[in-house]
């Protein structure tokens, strides 16, 4: 039992970093594009 707990713990925390990871790069690319658009704007 303490097994499959610590595992859906483990799991959890995997998907959770990969989901937070893909968010800051998305927030990423949205910051480097608003600074390409400025820089064309100028």
């Amino acid at each position: 039992m303490l097994k499959k707990v610590v595992f859906a713990l483990v799991a959890g925390s995997i998907a959770l970093g990969a989901t937070a990871c893909n968010t800051v790069k998305g927030a990423g690319k949205d910051v480097e594009s608003v600074g390409n658009a400025a820089d064309k704007a100028m």
